[in-house]
């Protein structure tokens, strides 16, 4: 606690308070992905119009279609499934992460390794910052960082290991109004260094406060990010909480 409030409560309540996000069990999304990460991993377009859909108070993610109607993903933390909408097991793969060791940059992703990062992926996004009261997460406020002109509060969060997410520590950028302005991370099983997210355009859906754009760069070695190194580009509407 600071003189200025604790940080992780007060952007909660920005985002629309942990009571209204209780009221919900799922969050469902159109998703528009782009950027050049896909293609060096080998699965350009495969994720450029499709759905999203996230349970909010345990860690399950899934995107359909996956590459044609009536596939879907199934994510968990220790397990990711392509299935059939009705349910029926096509590929599946305990572990994922495992799977991953060894990759480089441009290494190619095979259907499984996809549906695994963008499932854990869309999941961190989308739970943010309520997941920060879930059982394991702890969480440490930094120093301040200033940025175009304006100063941003930092929030330091470990992911516990029952979690599956990019790295176990990231840091959330927030702005005087509670929302967030950046976040940075390693995403370890693309090998390609640490990166700042931008969320933006927020908008309010059922009481709940959810930015409909997201930017991503590799960050320089002094914090500052790479705006000539876009490597994906999230656009999100149609958004619904059930």
């Amino acid at each position: 606690m600071n003189e200025k409030g604790n940080l992780k409560d007060l952007t909660i309540a920005a985002h629309g308070g942990l009571d209204r996000w209780n009221a919900f069990t799922s969050l469902t999304a159109h998703i528009r992905n782009g950027g050049p990460l896909w293609g060096l991993k080998g699965q350009e377009g495969v994720l450029a119009d499709a759905h999203v859909r996230v349970d909010l108070h345990s860690q399950f993610a899934s995107h359909f279609p996956i590459k044609e109607e009536g596939r879907r993903t199934a994510l968990t933390s220790k397990h990711v499934a392509i299935e059939t909408d009705a349910g029926e097991v096509l590929a599946e793969r305990d572990n994922p992460r495992d799977s991953f060791t060894g990759h480089v940059l441009n290494s190619h992703w095979d259907e499984l390794q996809l549906a695994y990062f963008a499932g854990y992926a869309m999941w961190t996004y989308l739970t943010a910052p309520f997941s920060f009261t879930m059982p394991g997460f702890t969480t440490e406020e930094l120093t301040p960082w200033e940025e175009d002109g304006q100063t941003w509060r930092r929030l330091k969060v470990t992911f516990p290991d029952s979690v599956a997410t990019h790295s176990k520590e990231q840091t959330f950028y927030i702005g005087s109004d509670g929302l967030f302005k950046r976040h940075d991370y390693n995403a370890e099983v693309v090998a390609g260094g640490p990166a700042a997210h931008y969320p933006s355009e927020y908008r309010e859906f059922d009481g709940i406060k959810v930015p409909t754009e997201r930017r991503v760069y590799a960050l320089n070695e002094d914090g500052t990010p790479n705006l000539d190194l876009l490597l994906v580009t999230i656009e999100l509407d149609k958004i619904t909480l059930e």
